[in-house]
């Protein structure tokens, strides 16, 4: 039984990309990393995708992460900006898959729940309860990165219980989970 495990949570976005690292030893969690990509200075919706995915093999390379968080996207009013959420939190997926490294979707009210357990929480409310559980010295200016993390810390929180969430362990998975999306 592997008793030492690395989750790498990610909040995919093609303007920030929010991530966070957490190490469980046993049934204990530790913090282990909190950043962001920057994306906003570039204009080709194409290189962004590029970067998200580069940094993420760039992540999973250095950290070695045993499974990977993703927030899935939320229905908005926007289709453009749906489409591009979901462009970005596919790459992400790629880079992960691509490394046979086991991915779960959380919701975002999921997320909020298990880290403030209120689903309506916000961004500010979920990184103070993140600082107070892993004892944070300071917060991110920008909350992207903290929405990572409490991506891998519901990952934690739900690790071992029955999920309704899609998880996939490679590409075989993947294509046998979504046949509806393929023609």
């Amino acid at each position: 039984m592997q008793t030492e495990k690395i989750i790498l949570g990610i909040d995919p976005g093609t303007t920030i990309m929010g991530f966070g690292i957490i190490k469980v030893v046993g049934k204990q969690m530790q913090f282990g990393q909190l950043n962001e990509l920057q994306l906003k200075k570039y204009d080709d919706h194409y290189l962004k995708l590029k970067h998200i995915f580069e940094r993420t093999l760039e992540l999973i390379d250095t950290y070695h992460p045993d499974e990977i968080a993703i927030e899935a996207p939320f229905f908005g009013k926007n289709v453009q900006s749906m489409l591009k959420l979901g462009r970005a939190q596919g790459v992400a997926m790629a880079a992960g898959l691509s490394r046979q490294i086991p991915i779960t979707e959380y919701s975002p009210k999921k997320i909020k729940m298990a880290i403030t357990g209120n689903g309506n929480a916000s961004k500010e409310q979920v990184a103070k309860m993140l600082q107070s559980m892993l004892q944070l010295k300071t917060l991110p200016k920008n909350l992207d990165s903290t929405d990572g993390l409490a991506a891998a810390v519901c990952h934690f929180y739900n690790m071992g219980r029955p999920t309704q969430q899609k998880s996939y362990t490679g590409w075989t998975a993947f294509v046998k989970q979504n046949q509806d999306k393929i023609s």
